[in-house]
């Protein structure tokens, strides 16, 4: 009997024709959490790619776009910090579908948000 389209799993897109890419746990999240980071150029197109992670707004600018471009783990794994991005997830602005397919994956990052919006 085939599966009906109500069955399949949802895929959630970063952008169109991009699906989310969601690291297994927040925990292999090992990236950086001082100084400067440069994104490679395919994860940030523009011509002055460091990141200083000591200012709030590049932070967040540097999890923002690492989230939404991301097609490798590895990407993931040397740019982020699990938690770290527990503790900035309310404050960033994303895709509703890279925020769904997150949060389905780990309920600490929902948890996280609905903190933050009752407070």
């Amino acid at each position: 009997m085939p599966a009906r389209a109500l069955d399949a799993p949802v895929a959630h897109l970063a952008r169109p024709h991009r699906p989310v890419l969601v690291a297994g746990t927040l925990a292999e999240l090992t990236g950086p959490t001082q100084g400067l980071v440069e994104l490679p150029l395919r994860l940030w197109w523009n011509p002055h790619r460091a990141f200083d992670l000591g200012e709030h707004t590049m932070l967040l600018w540097m999890y923002e776009n690492v989230l939404r471009e991301a097609v490798r783990i590895d990407e993931l794994r040397d740019h982020l910090h699990g938690p770290t991005m527990v503790r900035l997830w309310p404050e960033l602005n994303l895709p509703r579908g890279v925020r769904a397919a997150w949060e389905a994956r780990h309920p600490a990052l929902r948890h996280a948000g609905a903190g933050a919006r009752a407070a």
